[in-house]
């Protein structure tokens, strides 16, 4: 799947499904279960938890390449075990995800996979998948990969490459002439994130064209 910001001079592309982050963050939600945030995982050189989730690691007897967090949910043998690769950062105006992403910055790093960021609890679910729009503002590439599809945050106008039938969402962060092509049915200047919801691919691709900015998902 591919996704092209047809705003750009020259097309710009990014990917969904075969998406080849610099790094994968893992969060603090139900660990993934599924074969594509697994194999992301599992081939990044740079895996960074959120704090806690070190404890999921070494349990299931991983290492991670950093943990990053303020340490208040990582257990003391995880703290023993993973000493040498532990990054607190007591900021309390962030969450542990965006400190795992500014740590990854500060390294020059710029396109990113989350994983295991949804599930547990609601709050922390939405708030972590609605963070995507200030990463990108932030000039980053990064998406959520759950067990079920993939978050991608866009601005203005984007085309889509997926098999018919993909089952898709898109959530507006104040669009504005939003209208597409290729989708069941019609878009619109949402003013409620339900309005955009589950919506079909009608074609191989799928063209999204607006002002501002936007969350789509992608259903595997």
């Amino acid at each position: 799947m591919e996704t092209i910001d047809a705003t750009t001079s020259g097309l710009k592309p990014t990917t969904g499904y075969d998406y080849h982050p610099e790094a994968v963050v893992v969060g603090g939600g139900d660990f993934p279960t599924h074969p594509l945030p697994l194999k992301l995982m599992q081939e990044s050189e740079r895996t960074v938890c959120c704090d806690g989730a070190a404890n999921e690691f070494l349990a299931r007897g991983l290492r991670p390449w950093r943990v990053v967090g303020d340490c208040d949910s990582l257990s003391p043998e995880a703290a023993e075990a993973f000493s040498n690769i532990v990054r607190r950062n007591p900021d309390q105006e962030t969450n542990d995800q965006t400190k795992a992403i500014h740590y990854l910055t500060s390294k020059g790093i710029r396109h990113i996979a989350i994983v295991a960021a949804t599930g547990r609890r609601e709050d922390h679910t939405l708030g972590n998948i609605s963070l995507l729009i200030e990463y990108m503002c932030q000039g980053l590439e990064v998406r959520i990969y759950t067990d079920y599809g993939v978050f991608i945050p866009c601005h203005d106008t984007c085309t889509f490459e997926c098999p018919t039938g993909t089952a898709v969402s898109i959530f507006s962060f104040g669009t504005q002439g939003m209208e597409a092509e290729g989708l069941r049915y019609p878009l619109r200047d949402f003013s409620t994130w339900w309005q955009g919801t589950l919506n079909t691919a009608d074609a191989p691709h799928f063209t999204i064209r607006c002002m501002g900015d936007y969350l789509v998902y992608l259903n595997y």
